[in-house]
């Protein structure tokens, strides 16, 4: 690693301290989270130091917000990582666990795609607690009815999807979640008929006919009971099997729970615990066309299949009420209730319908699109799924919301492969260098695959020059710095001269200037141009950047994270016909 590169990162390491303590960098902090998280750079801890305290005394001249602005055009998501999180929070204990046997906890997943980076969460904190506590994990698909039939071909609309199923699937098993058993809620329909029945029996739940503004507009916001409130026990069965034998339809009738009319909370209003939907199921058809609502469907469940423990988002908390509503009426066994506050993605659009729709229209190449921040999308991008467990382990069942920076995801992955990633080059956009003067015909060379591991050995580049000149390729980012007559290192190479620089050409000449090592020289990557390869790489944008790389590439295994020198993780998915393709990982 040159100067110039470890003065970046020193620059970067220390106007974050210097941002987190107003102003004042602390040089023993800094260099110890350097040692502690850059191994690469211990064994020139001495080169370090010197250019560390030069790099100090700069940052003091500056006031904080200079430093700041200096901070963010650096790395525009700087202040973001400044909010890590250094240490694992530590999950409350499950309440009340002399009260159970065992602990019991269940996945819910919604089969709308597959699962994404904030559904995650939910899975990971469950998976957790029951591997602590040597519990049991149930993986039950809430494949209740979404979106009614009448907004099927709304781009808004929730349903089920077929092959989200398996997606889901896919997903755990990345994850490493071992559950017991599996249930699906359309398998279930009779049990919330039964229990639904009861419920009408008992008084305590009946079917209405208001349209569903009147009934927010003219009862709920009033307190006031509607017409069908006091309906006799014996009318309300009759019209539950009206409704069961298809006399009616979406939209006319619904079955409410007499929760109260008086809750101080609207939404808590004789809420409504079935309702009709004539759309199509993609396990069970049109054979049922009575679904209930999600509270209801969970307070049968969790007591049916003995759930101990409940996690819950802070703005589901109005499941919780209907849940133990349930329970204290029919004298159950309540479950344990866990909530966490919110976590705001920023940047990201974790919507499946939006995934859906996208993918159908052809703008996202699938589900592992990147775009779609889809589990599948994190495993093609070489995202390990013990980063994204620490991750989110790390921001623990705190109620405050918080604002996730992926930043934090990345430094978590790249702790993980760094150590096991080979190096290689890459020139994204390539430009040709023409080097003039060239003293020997065959050049070879011989950079480390990993810098910080030289047991892993050395890879060969051979170049060869004809008629003392040598045609190689270069990174146009790299090209458009050049000032004429800089000297540039061509990295493990040799130093060359630039001459002339036409960009609207993509062509540059240089003569060669020496072979030494010079890190006061700006260095870069290079390829033969002769031999080389093409490299395509999936952004997260969800474009593709293309350039090329060294013919080494044409032996790495696939699936397998590597770094292309000053460019970035990526991950290696095909290689065909000398083509490599790879998604970037960061």
């Amino acid at each position: 690693m040159n100067n110039e590169e470890i003065r970046k990162i020193l620059w970067l390491s220390g106007l974050k301290n210097a941002v987190k303590f107003n102003g004042k960098p602390n040089k023993k902090a800094i260099m110890g989270k350097l040692m502690a998280t850059r191994p690469d750079l211990k064994p020139q801890a001495k080169t370090v130091l010197p250019i560390l305290n030069q790099i100090i005394d700069e940052i003091l001249k500056l006031d904080l917000k200079e430093q700041t602005e200096k901070l963010l055009r650096l790395d525009p998501h700087a202040l973001d990582v400044i909010e890590t999180i250094e240490e694992k929070k530590e999950l409350p204990e499950l309440p009340n666990l002399s009260k159970y046997e065992k602990v019991v906890m269940r996945l819910a997943p919604y089969p709308s795609g597959a699962l994404h980076i904030g559904n995650a969460r939910m899975v990971i904190l469950n998976n957790e607690y029951v591997k602590k506590h040597n519990g049991e994990l149930i993986l039950f698909y809430d494949d209740t009815i979404g979106s009614p039939k009448s907004l099927r071909d709304s781009p808004k609309a929730k349903f089920v999807l077929p092959e989200a199923y398996d997606l889901i699937k896919e997903g755990l098993e990345w994850l490493g979640i071992e559950y017991s058993k599996i249930y699906y809620k359309s398998d279930r329909l009779e049990i919330f008929y039964e229990y639904c029945e009861k419920l009408i029996k008992d008084n305590i739940a009946y079917v209405c006919f208001c349209p569903a503004d009147e009934f927010r507009d003219k009862f709920k916001r009033q307190k006031i009971g509607c017409p069908h409130r006091n309906h006799s026990i014996e009318t309300n069965l009759e019209e539950w099997k009206a409704m069961l034998n298809g006399k009616y339809h979406e939209g006319d009738a619904v079955v409410r729970l007499k929760t109260g009319m008086d809750q101080k909370d609207p939404a808590l209003r004789d809420q409504i615990i079935m309702r009709i939907s004539e759309a199509e199921h993609p396990r069970v058809g049109y054979k049922y066309i009575i679904w209930p609502m999600l509270e209801f469907s969970w307070a049968i469940d969790d007591y049916l299949i003995g759930v101990t423990h409940i996690l819950r988002g802070v703005d589901l908390i109005k499941e919780d009420f209907i849940e133990q509503f349930i329970w204290d009426h029919f004298k159950w066994k309540k479950a344990e209730f866990l909530h966490y506050g919110r976590i705001n993605f920023t940047g990201m659009k974790l919507s499946k319908t939006e995934a859906r729709n996208n993918i159908q229209k052809g703008i996202y190449k699938g589900w592992d699109d990147p775009r779609t921040w889809s589990l599948q999308s994190l495993k093609k991008r070489g995202i390990r799924p013990e980063a994204l467990k620490e991750t989110l382990l790390a921001l623990g069942m705190s109620l405050t919301g918080i604002n996730f920076s992926v930043n934090w995801l990345y430094a978590k992955n790249q702790d993980i492969i760094d150590g096991i990633s080979n190096r290689y080059f890459f020139v994204e956009d390539p430009i040709s260098l023409t080097i003039t003067n060239v003293p020997s015909k065959k050049l070879i060379s011989e950079p480390f695959l990993h810098p910080s591991n030289p047991k892993k050995g050395k890879r060969k580049i051979t170049c060869i020059a004809e008629d003392n000149k040598l045609n190689l390729l270069i990174a146009s980012s790299d090209a458009k710095k050049f000032i004429k007559g800089q000297v540039i290192r061509l990295k493990d190479l040799l130093n060359v001269k630039i001459e002339s620089i036409n960009l609207n050409e993509k062509r540059i000449e240089a003569s060669f200037h020496s072979k030494e090592l010079n890190r006061n020289f700006s260095i870069i990557q290079w390829v033969p141009k002769d031999e080389n390869l093409e490299v395509s790489i999936v952004k997260p944008d969800g474009s593709i950047s293309n350039g090329n790389g060294e013919i080494n590439l044409l032996n790495i295994p696939m699936n397998q994270t590597i770094q292309f020198e000053r460019y970035g993780f990526v991950h290696s998915i095909k290689l065909e016909h000398n083509h490599l393709f790879c998604y970037f990982t960061h």
